[in-house]
């Protein structure tokens, strides 16, 4: 019995490595001409929590993960910029004041500071065009739901002034929308998933033709929106709970449900999100870790090694980049800012994947889900 056991594993292994592709050796060149030929869109970018402050992208800077000469280094694409609100403004009452601020810095101290480098673009046809024209298309993604204030009414305000997806919590439970980021709070009331008023901001997302979001939501809130959308769904910055076992990662489970609704889950950056060893040694997602310690940092493997497991369980269709650059405080080795994107093609050549399979994984899986989502709405 113990030999067919040890049989059977090896043969499911075989299996699972004939699923993936395989190393090899690849050129300068080569690496050159697969990444120039990609439509880089990355999903997340806190660049915004800057520039609301006053930091101008268009000049180099040491600080931080991103500006405008890196971008155009690491061949960027088209960026989501977050319209990130903290918690604390939903508690002063200023959750909407704040989203308006955090869509300006985006369409103003962006795009209309730099006209000849960035085109504020509202559907996929608009960053194709905005390649076309040697520009970084700049979108506007809110995260946090409580921005809306529990407002079907500034939820359509949102979406007049251009954002098109929305994170429907984030570290915080809202009054409609379980959070993964505070389950272990017993002084937080929480609804089992989604409420009724979540089920409506759901459907009006859908008819708007707004991506949702279920990056930061809680296990239960994402099985009720995968029930509630008719539009496929996305995780804009999430990575495998199989490797790095923390709730604000995704299971086994919910990557294959994510994929079979044809939805995508774009790939965080943040070393917690990809190595366990980090997450470990983070008092953030490890409650007793030790305070002030550096955290051990990830690396490019590591991110190569989430993409694979998503491949394996999901497919390539199902496979975004999602960065977290300027949210997150340690990234991977070899991977530090946006200028190294290039070094990501070169690891996924490496391991053996084709110059189409990259070009999914960076921007065509997005394009297809932004259309879809725009063809639910009937748009």
């Amino acid at each position: 019995m113990r030999i067919r056991i040890i049989g059977g594993l090896a043969i499911l292994g075989l299996f699972a490595a004939l699923l993936l592709p395989q190393r090899r050796a690849v050129t300068d060149e080569e690496v050159r001409d697969v990444h120039r030929s990609a439509l880089l869109i990355d999903m997340h970018s806190d660049v915004t929590s800057d520039t609301v402050k006053g930091v101008d992208l268009g000049a180099r800077r040491d600080k931080g993960h991103t500006d405008l000469p890196r971008l155009r280094e690491g061949g960027v694409g088209a960026v989501f910029f977050a319209a990130y609100v903290a918690s604390s403004f939903a508690a002063k009452n200023q959750a909407a004041r704040r989203t308006l601020e955090m869509i300006d810095t985006i369409r103003y101290d962006i795009v209309e500071r730099h006209p000849n480098d960035f085109m504020l673009a509202l559907t996929a046809d608009d960053i194709e065009r905005a390649r076309k024209e040697g520009k970084i298309a700049a979108l506007i993604g809110i995260e946090g739901g409580h921005a809306i204030e529990d407002s079907l009414r500034l939820l359509r305000t949102y979406y007049a002034l251009g954002v098109r997806y929305m994170t429907l919590t984030h570290s915080n439970t809202n009054n409609w929308a379980d959070s993964s980021g505070d389950i272990n709070n017993p002084k937080v009331k929480r609804h089992g998933g989604l409420t009724d008023f979540g089920r409506q901001v759901i459907a009006e997302m859908n008819r708007l033709g707004m991506m949702v979001d279920i990056s930061h939501v809680s296990d239960e809130t994402f099985r009720d929106v995968l029930k509630s959308s008719k539009a496929p769904v996305a995780a804009t910055h999430s990575s495998c709970r199989a490797i790095s076992n923390i709730a604000r990662n995704m299971t086994d489970d919910m990557i294959r449900a994510l994929a079979r609704n044809r939805g995508v889950i774009c790939i965080n950056f943040g070393c917690e999100f990809l190595s366990q060893k980090s997450a470990d040694a983070s008092p953030y997602f490890t409650p007793g870790a030790k305070e002030n310690q550096k955290i051990p940092p990830a690396t490019l493997d590591d991110v190569v090694l989430h993409i694979d497991r998503v491949v394996k369980l999901a497919g390539v269709d199902a496979v975004g980049i999602g960065s977290d650059f300027d949210g997150v405080e340690c990234v991977p080795t070899g991977l530090e800012d946006v200028s190294k994107f290039p070094a990501l093609t070169r690891a996924l050549l490496e391991r053996g994947y084709t110059a189409e399979q990259i070009r999914k994984m960076y921007g065509d899986n997005i394009l297809r889900l932004m259309r879809e989502v725009a063809a639910a709405a009937g748009r």
